[in-house]
Parts: structure tokens; sequence; C-alpha cells
């Protein structure tokens, strides 16, 4: 093909949508599915530009009779850390608005123009909304490759529950099978030199967090309540964007991450007599959101505690889909490898720690921990197979009797749409619950914005299945409570001391700040949380 015969396709690609809205012929409304007043009174009776309400640019914003599917797209800055569109790919098809609108209520609840940057919880549900693939993850594959490849590299991975159950769907297994084993085969032969496991701060964050909430509880820490997780970095942008007069109940620890990527370059570094700059912290994750997280500057906790200014805890980023990419250029097949255990150092995982990866993990492992921490005694079998906060509704509430607390009730959210019928309800003053679990993504991050896209869009189906693979290892994993880690407990005696203590504030707990100045909300009514629970 010709360079001119390749600028001419690229032109008709580019312009097609604009120069055929501008000419307005009445001759193509035989493109659309249905006759123009039926079309209209979908939309109540009004008259609607053709693409919107006035947002997309001018060129799509006439008057016009185009099919209701071609509508536009959300924004993405050059810069965002986590998300990039191939605009050649891009069909305006909307799914990308209707997820940010409708799934995570942030596109459509502020006013415009934006203040600054475009607004995004770098949730990267439109990526996998997408039926053309134009919108992905920012790739970090390069950047770990180059890193593999530096002799002088200590470099280090951390796997996310999630990815272990999801992992093999990129290599032809089916949703929901479990090759933690294979995966941990997968990144030493790729070369990376230690393999932990987010589990293992899965299961500390546990410790960390039931302390905090039965301080807050006690009165001995002054903090409202309920007590909000901190585990998803989108659900914690999304406080800051919208409700950061809500801040405050939110929970001070860092996330499983960033509390392995603060331990790997001062505890592990320690232990094993490693220049902390020398190590290179890579995360496998579900989640596009874990690259902005790790690019916060807070997240230097490592370099506060040498006065190394520079060290980030955690380096990079991949997600599930890039690990495939990067497993796949290298010609490793994952359902060929045998199955390898974790390294003996920050390595070690409970069954709570394990369903963290579903929607009301956190929230089961949390109760087993505060059980245990308020009575002394192993938690009964209700809350090692607790059901109320299992599934997939968008809003789901419970209650646990605990001796010598009382009822203890509980909220868990997924999607930003549910949680700001939570959100409003503690605005209001109408929270009846002492710990909320707030995760971002339908389904919790089995079904994060970097795992596979099994299918497009992602189905109940797939969730279900994947969430499933979590607590059936749960129930056959030999220590079942965050408490029974011995390699936590040793962490504990050798190194951080307790539970919030100085050291464990200054690796594992952080403050968040108000973003409200970068945007100007906008007022919407919320259903309250009981009528979509």
């Amino acid at each position: 093909m010709s360079e001119h015969q390749e600028e001419k396709k690229e032109i008709t690609r580019r312009t097609f949508l604009k120069m055929m809205a501008g000419l307005g012929l009445a001759g193509l409304g035989g493109m659309t599915a249905l006759p123009g007043k039926a079309r209209a009174a979908q939309y109540a009776g009004g008259y609607v530009a053709a693409g919107g309400q006035g947002w997309l640019p001018y060129q799509y914003n006439v008057p016009g009779d185009w099919q209701a599917q071609v509508r536009g797209r959300v924004p993405i800055d050059d810069d965002n850390p986590s998300i990039v569109r191939d605009d050649n790919k891009c069909i305006l098809c909307g799914q990308c608005l209707e997820t940010c609108k409708h799934v995570e209520s942030v596109f459509g609840y502020y006013k415009l123009p934006i203040v600054d940057k475009t607004i995004c919880i770098h949730c990267g549900q439109c990526s996998l909304n997408c039926p053309t693939g134009a919108i992905s993850e920012r790739s970090n594959v390069a950047d770990v490759l180059q890193a593999l490849q530096d002799k002088s590299k200590f470099v280090l991975a951390q796997t996310a529950p999630a990815t272990r159950v999801a992992l093999g769907e990129e290599f032809g297994l089916p949703p929901g099978s479990w090759v933690a084993g294979q995966q941990v085969s997968a990144l030493r032969g790729l070369g990376f030199k230690a393999v932990t496991d987010t589990v293992f701060t899965a299961d500390l964050t546990i410790m960390e967090e039931a302390t905090e909430l039965l301080g807050r509880i006690k009165g001995k820490i002054n903090k409202p309540l309920p007590q909000f997780t901190s585990c998803s970095p989108g659900w914690i942008k999304f406080c800051e964007y919208f409700y950061p007069d809500l801040l405050p109940h939110m929970s001070s620890c860092k996330s499983p991450q960033q509390m392995l990527g603060a331990l790997a370059k001062t505890y592990y570094a320690r232990r094993n007599n490693i220049d902390p700059a020398s190590i290179v912290s890579v995360s496998i994750m579900p989640c596009t959101a874990k690259k902005f997280e790790c690019s916060r500057p807070e997240m230097d906790a490592a370099a506060r505690y040498w006065n190394k200014p520079g060290l980030r805890d955690v380096d990079y980023v991949l997600t599930t889909r890039e690990l495939a990419q990067l497993l796949k250029a290298r010609q490793i097949n994952l359902t060929q490898l045998p199955e390898s255990d974790y390294d003996r150092l920050l390595g070690e995982g409970t069954g709570a720690g394990i369903i963290f990866g579903a929607s009301g993990g956190v929230m089961e492992a949390a109760l087993r921990t505060a059980y245990f921490s308020i009575t002394g005694q192993k938690p009964p079998a209700q809350l090692l197979n607790f059901t109320p906060v299992r599934g997939l509704q968008g809003v789901k509430e419970a209650a646990v009797d605990i001796p010598g607390a009382g009822t203890v009730k509980v909220a868990v959210c997924q999607g930003m749409a549910s949680g700001r019928q939570v959100l409003e309800a503690v605005r209001r003053g109408q929270a009846p619950w002492v710990f909320v679990e707030f995760m971002t993504c339908p389904g919790g991050c089995i079904s994060g914005g970097g795992q596979p896209r099994s299918a497009v869009p992602p189905t109940d189906e797939i969730r279900q299945k994947r969430a499933a693979a979590l607590y059936s290892a749960d129930q056959r994993w030999p220590k079942r409570d965050s408490f029974e880690n011995d390699e936590v407990m040793a962490l504990y005696k050798d190194f951080l001391g307790h539970p919030l203590g100085e050291l464990s504030e200054k690796l594992l707990h952080t403050e968040y700040l108000s973003r409200a100045k970068e945007l100007k909300p906008v007022t919407v009514k919320i259903a309250p949380a009981a009528s979509r629970a």
C-alpha cells in the first residue's frame, strides 16, 4: 500500500462520522434501527442531539438521525497512568460511557468544564466493556523486561489473590481455574529473583484494620464510625473526589499491594542484606487503578525509612492481561508448568487473605479476626462461611453477634454507583453499620479492569466462577484466619512490634486528602441503600 493510499485510508476511517453528520442527509435515516419518533420516545419524549447532551465534541453534537449505538466515549487524558485508548479502534459505541456513568457513577456526576485533569478513578471497567479493545491498560511490560535484563537489579514480584483464578483463561483454561503454583513457576521462569504473595499482606492488612476498628469502637481512636475499608484505590480516589467530608471514616491502612511494597524494601531488604535501591518491586494485579496507586506521592515509606529520596515502594504494576502477554512473548505456556511455592519470606497466606479477591471477602476476613480479638476464641463456623456478605448484589448488609461487643452491623458495596447509596446514608447520619467494605469493581478484584476479557461485556457467570474458586481455596486451606499466619506473627515479633505500633504506622498506614477542588459536583438523587440491597 502506498503512502498516499495509507493516508487516504486513515482519513476515511477517522473523519467518516464527522463528514456525514455535517451533511445532514435525510437518506441516512435508513441506517437507524428505530424510526426517529420512536427513538425520541426513548428519551422521555424530548429532543436529544445526535451525540447526547453537549459533552461531546461539536461535530457529533448536531441534529441528526443516527443509530442509537453511536453515542461517543469517555474522555481519557494522554498521561493517565492506568488506561490508554487507541483512537483507531474506537467506534463511539458508548459502552465506556454507560459503564463510567451507571456502574461507577463518575461520568456525568460533575459539571463541565472540568477544573484541571479529566476526572478518572482508574478502575479500567471501561476497558472490560469496550467491544473493540480500544481501551486498555497503560503497559509496563517493557519497563519490567528492562529491569529483568539488568543484572544489577533484584526484581521481586508479588501476586494478588484474584490473578490466580483468572490468568489461566488467557491460556484456554475455564474461568476460575486455580493456577497459583503455575503462576509462581512462570514468574521464576521470566527471571524474577523472588516471588512473594500479596495474600501475606492481605492477612497483615486484616491485623491492622481489625485493630483500628476495635480502637474506634472502644473510643481509643478518635475517628468516626462506620470505618471504611481502604484496599481498593479506585474507591479511595472516588471518595476523595465526591465524598471528601467522609474521609475521616476511611481506614488508614494502605492496600496489601502497598504494604508488601514497603516491606519488600525495608524488612525483606534487611533480612536478606540487599540494597533497597537495587530492588525493583513488581506487582501482578487484576486492577488498573493499582498503576495509579503505586505512583501516589505518599507511597514512599521505604524512602522515608532509609532516608533515600526517590525510592518507590512499588515500582511497576502488571495486570493479569499484561503478565499473559509477557509469558506468551517469552513462549512460556502456563498450562505446561509445574506448581511451585511462594518464597518463605512474605509468602505465607491464609484462606482469609485469599478471599480478599472477591466482594465481601475483606469484610468476612476482618470479622473473623475481630471476633478472635474481642473474645479470645476462634470464630464460629458461621464466620467461616459468612454468606450474607458474599454474592454480586450491589449493596449487602449483615449482622454478627459477638460476645462482649453485641450485634455488629456491616455493609458491603461493589461498584461506586452502589457505594453512593451507602455513602449518602452515612452523610445523612442514618448509617447503622460499624464497618463498610467498598470495592470499585462489580464482584470485587476478580473482575478488576486488568483481568482477562473472557466475555465482553463481563458476565456474572464468569465473576461467580472466579469468586467460587477463591472461596473453595479458603475452605480447603489449612489456616483460614489471618491471626494464624505464622509469618505475619514473626514480622510483628522481629520487626514491627505490634498492630498500630510506631513502625507499623510509618510503613503500613497513610492518610488521604480531598480532591474536591478538581471538580464541580452535580446534585444527584440517590436511592436509599435498603431499596437496592
